[in-house]
């Protein structure tokens, strides 16, 4: 091992052995599940802002987003971005402080599926079985993309096996998960997006370094045909540009509808401890989210010229995504010191990765233990074995996770595209109409949730390979059709009762009280 990689080795053990320290602060402090899962509802504002964006930002900003970029220039990532910035934005402004209220007045429910099943009087949990199986199918490769990421950071700076690299940041990962649950999750991602900021703008301003200043970056990338607009994409095979339409821009901001739906940040909502602070997290959180995506994009930029200087080697296909760990490997060679911070740059890719990761192992667990094991199969434990059944739920999923990430050559970006619109259609418009809609009911709910989630597959696999205007992402039409079946199936089916409308009501009061 070379110095340079001793270096690097030196910043990510600390920030490995600081993660696993936060996990064992959190140990004892979690007396109950309540606690596991959703800290005891007592995050702040700040630490709330940035656990939901850190565990939204997977390694796909750091990774997937720049290697877009690269190969195509700015306008899928582009509009993925602004979709994305909308889509947070009006999560925190709609969402946020009126499923804390909710899920607090709904018997104080503590997972998603808890909470769709207490809100429609669901006696028969039927609907919190099907949420929660739809959690474990689109968290288990969501999960799985991270630790593929992983795999390919160390497999590429430590020229070790990728699957043994991919299984021991998957160990750190599930150590401190399982020891500090939601609360040792919550902090760590603080810490992860101060981290995964640095990184960001390090590469960057190196970048621009190497390949010879802000101008030549831009120059090298007018050069290429349709690389800087947001109405066409460069095509590598062809040298040239092809268009972006309306129809292509419309469906890549699709993009932002995923957030209504996705567990792991409407959790972060559900956990803050004071309501009337979420105007701050709102304005931290989105400035946040825009300024890292603008910078990641800017990287796959800055990497193409840096490939035109000789710096970094031509990258093709999901290679792409390697372009922010090939500049920590050549800032690395500048000295010791360089070398530190090019270890804090691959600490930046694990702590977008980890973040992430944590929290969607927190819901896919709380949906096996919690959520199907006690609640729907009816299965009484203590809160101690209750809390030893959540812990190796989450090691479970892992292995799982793990053994779908065994293929070095699957892409990150891919599989947190699928995953993002599975939980985009069959969660988005169910919460929406829990939370706005006072006649919706459980029917509506249930037949929404099962087509959202069955058309991501339909129309990823059947209708979107057709081409032409049926090439669309899927969480789109999903998104519609599932909004869509609510509407109709609530209307044709019983009026919900009094109790429920009565709660709805109730909710409605106290959101009027807390906005003053």
């Amino acid at each position: 091992m070379t110095s340079a990689q001793i270096c690097i080795m030196i910043s990510i053990t600390l920030y490995m052995v600081g993660m696993l320290a936060i996990g064992f602060y959190w140990t004892k402090k979690n007396e109950n599940v309540g606690d596991f899962y959703l800290g005891g509802r007592k995050l702040g504002p700040f630490v709330t802002a940035m656990s939901a964006e850190a565990s939204d930002m997977s390694s796909w900003l750091l990774m997937g987003l720049p290697g877009i970029a690269y190969l195509s220039g700015i306008a899928d990532p582009g509009w993925t971005a602004i979709g994305l910035g909308i889509g947070t934005y009006v999560n925190w402004l709609i969402v946020a402080k009126r499923i804390r209220i909710y899920t607090h007045e709904a018997n104080n429910s503590i997972t998603i599926p808890d909470f769709f099943s207490t809100r429609y009087r669901d006696d028969k949990k039927i609907l919190m079985c099907i949420a929660a199986v739809v959690i474990i199918i689109f968290f288990i490769p969501y999960t799985a993309s991270g630790f593929a990421a992983c795999g390919k950071l160390f497999s590429n700076i430590f020229d070790v096996d990728y699957q043994m690299a991919m299984i021991v940041s998957a160990f750190v990962l599930i150590a401190y998960t399982t020891m500090g649950g939601f609360s040792a999750a919550s902090t760590t991602d603080l810490v992860q997006s101060i981290i995964m900021t640095v990184a960001l703008f390090v590469v960057v301003l190196f970048g621009i370094q190497v390949s010879g200043g802000f101008d030549v970056v831009m120059d090298n990338a007018k050069a290429l045909p349709g690389y800087l607009s947001m109405t066409a994409m460069y095509s590598v095979s062809e040298n040239s540009a092809t268009p972006y339409g309306l129809l292509s821009i419309i469906s890549t901001m699709a993009w932002g509808l995923g957030y209504f739906g996705m567990p792991h940040i409407l959790l972060r909502f559900m956990a803050i401890e004071d309501t009337n602070k979420l105007t701050l997290s709102r304005r931290i959180a989105t400035v946040w989210v825009v300024i890292s995506m603008v910078v990641a994009i800017f990287i796959g930029i800055v990497g193409y010229s840096m490939t035109k200087a000789g710096a970094v080697p031509v990258l093709e296909g999901s290679a792409s995504e390697t372009i922010i760990v090939l500049v920590s490997d050549l800032l690395s060679q500048r000295g010791y010191m360089m070398a530190l911070l090019a270890g804090v740059i691959l600490a930046g890719i694990l702590a977008a990765t980890m973040s992430t990761a944590s929290a969607q192992l927190l819901a896919a667990a709380s949906s096996v233990s919690h959520n199907l094991l006690q609640e729907f199969l009816g299965i009484k434990m203590s809160d101690k074995k209750a809390m030893y059944i959540a812990r190796c739920s989450v090691v479970v999923i892992s292995v799982i996770a793990c053994f779908i990430a065994r293929d070095p050559s699957s892409s990150v970006f891919a599989i947190v595209s699928f995953a993002w619109a599975g939980f985009g259609a069959a969660f988005g418009p169910v919460v929406l109409a829990a939370l706005f809609w006072r006649r919706s009911n459980k029917e509506g709910a249930l037949a929404g949730m099962i087509v959202g989630g069955a058309v991501v597959f339909i129309w990823k696999y059947l209708v979107r390979p057709m081409g032409g205007i049926w090439n669309i992402y899927e969480l789109l039409p999903a998104f519609l059709l599932s909004f869509a079946t609510i509407i109709i199936v609530s209307l044709l089916t019983k009026a919900p009762e009094k109790e429920i409308t009565d709660e709805f009501d109730h909710v409605n009061q106290l959101c009027k009280k807390k906005a003053k």
